[in-house]
């Protein structure tokens, strides 16, 4: 019985992977042969970006229950982090090489601010998490557009001021300019590269979700009193999904830094509207749906894009769409319709397999 649950499984995961390998070579096919628009090139990467952002929420909304909506934030501290290492090895390292290592790093300094925010706030819960992780993002976004960085002979120099204040001697660099953000990051993303970060992102999350952590994880979830009653460490577990949703929400931050040649940290790019957008993808998906992140995240990205020619009609569109698909997701007569249609598959199976096991 328990080899069976491994092997349904399994068999999921690979499904769910597959998607998204069947999905690359479909693009990198259609791209060889010229039937992509300049427009659907210029949006494979950011599929990515968007995907890994949902799936990663996911983790903290889904798997943990934890409503977070300063995910924006730590996708702004990995972008500008990567894209600071990057700026500072132009020249020096190649361009795809130095994104490797940017993702890393970004990772790791998300995952670094997912620890540090998470010890105090981790022990709110529902709407007063919702709120100070909402303001946490706002924080992150205002302190990096107040944030002047050079180098010169003499090393780095910060400055909350202007650039001028920076004091640099002839030769050197302004690498952060404040609002105006960071630019000359190289453009070393691509769409297979994308894919490839997607993948490791969706093996984490299935990995995590599926192993003993991940059942700890999702029983505090469930009954926070019964997982501490059996010896469950909540703030640890708590705080390891945290920081693990946060580092993957840093490594879209460097694919998005890097598929930029200006960086900035404006309300558009990692402002709140952000971290709902997301939120919206991973509630739409299904909450602890994997796939279901990946499915809706796709769909939603590309449907205000298929739209652009209705033009004032185009976001009425999508908005109705997203009731629907909320209906469709959440209302009980929905739910019962659903049942039937996809439950009217497996009756003969069922009866089949119960027949065997009798």
């Amino acid at each position: 019985m328990k080899s069976t649950a491994k092997k349904k499984i399994f068999i999921n995961n690979m499904i769910t992977l597959g998607m998204v390998v069947a999905a690359w070579i479909i693009m990198e096919v259609l791209m060889g042969t010229g039937h992509v628009s300049s427009l659907l090139k210029g949006l494979l990467v950011p599929f990515c970006i968007y995907v890994i952002m949902a799936v990663s929420l996911n983790l903290t909304v889904g798997i943990l229950g934890e409503l977070s909506l300063g995910h924006a934030g730590f996708m702004c501290v990995g972008a500008f982090s990567g894209a600071l290492f990057s700026k500072c090895m132009k020249g020096v390292i190649d361009p795809t090489v130095s994104l490797v290592i940017a993702i890393f790093v970004g990772a790791a300094v998300a995952a670094v601010f997912g620890i540090l925010i998470g010890i105090p706030v981790l022990r709110l819960r529902g709407d007063y998490l919702a709120i100070v992780t909402l303001a946490f993002g706002e924080i992150i976004k205002n302190l990096v557009n107040a944030v002047f960085l050079g180098r010169d002979a003499d090393g780095f120099h910060i400055s909350f001021k202007d650039s001028m204040s920076l004091g640099l001697k002839d030769g050197g660099e302004v690498l952060i300019k404040g609002p105006q953000g960071i630019t000359g990051t190289p453009q070393a993303a691509t769409f297979t590269i994308g894919i490839i970060l997607v993948l490791i992102t969706l093996i984490i999350v299935m990995n995590l979700v599926n192993s003993r952590t991940g059942r700890a994880i999702m029983s505090i979830r469930d009954n926070r009193i019964a997982a501490e009653s059996i010896g469950i460490n909540i703030t640890k577990y708590k705080l390891l999904a945290f920081s693990i949703s946060a580092a993957l929400a840093g490594v879209a931050g460097v694919l998005y830094a890097h598929n930029l040649t200006t960086l900035t940290a404006l309300p558009k790019n990692f402002g709140y509207n952000m971290s709902i957008m997301i939120l919206v993808y991973v509630v739409l998906g299904g909450i602890g749906s994997i796939r279901g992140s990946v499915i809706s995240t796709v769909i939603l990205y590309l449907l205000p894009e298929l739209l652009r020619g209705l033009n004032n009609y185009r976001m009425l569109i999508y908005a109705i769409v997203l009731i629907l698909a909320m209906l469709f997701n959440s209302a009980p007569q929905f739910i019962t319709l659903r049942k039937r249609i996809f439950g009217g598959l497996k009756p003969q199976h069922a009866a089949h397999s119960g027949k065997e096991e009798a």
